[in-house]
């Protein structure tokens, strides 16, 4: 990736794919340990990972297009019907 943001204008660190693949997998790793380790009996650690990583796209999506949904759905490359449906499963945007 290199360039400049286009919401901030800053220029890009030349990062590979495989450099954030690590990055994020040492995250998430992080939560799954802290998640697991609360965990008794069957995990749902799989739903609750997804969960809180569709949270976070949107939230950045949304932020990113000034709360506009239709253009955070294009930014997050899925439908705006869609978009709507996860931010009502997901309760994004209650109690603001």
């Amino acid at each position: 990736m290199t360039g400049r943001n286009p919401k901030t204008g800053r220029r890009r660190e030349n990062v590979s794919c495989s450099e954030i693949e690590e990055i994020l997998e040492k995250r998430i790793e992080d939560i799954v340990n802290f998640i697991g380790s609360h965990e008794k009996g069957k995990s749902s650690i799989y739903d609750d990972v997804l969960s809180m990583i569709d949270k976070c796209l949107i939230r950045i999506a949304l932020r990113r297009c000034d709360g506009v949904k239709t253009a955070a759905a294009v930014f997050l490359g899925i439908n705006r019907n869609t978009l709507h449906k996860k931010i009502d499963q997901l309760g994004i945007g209650e109690g603001k």
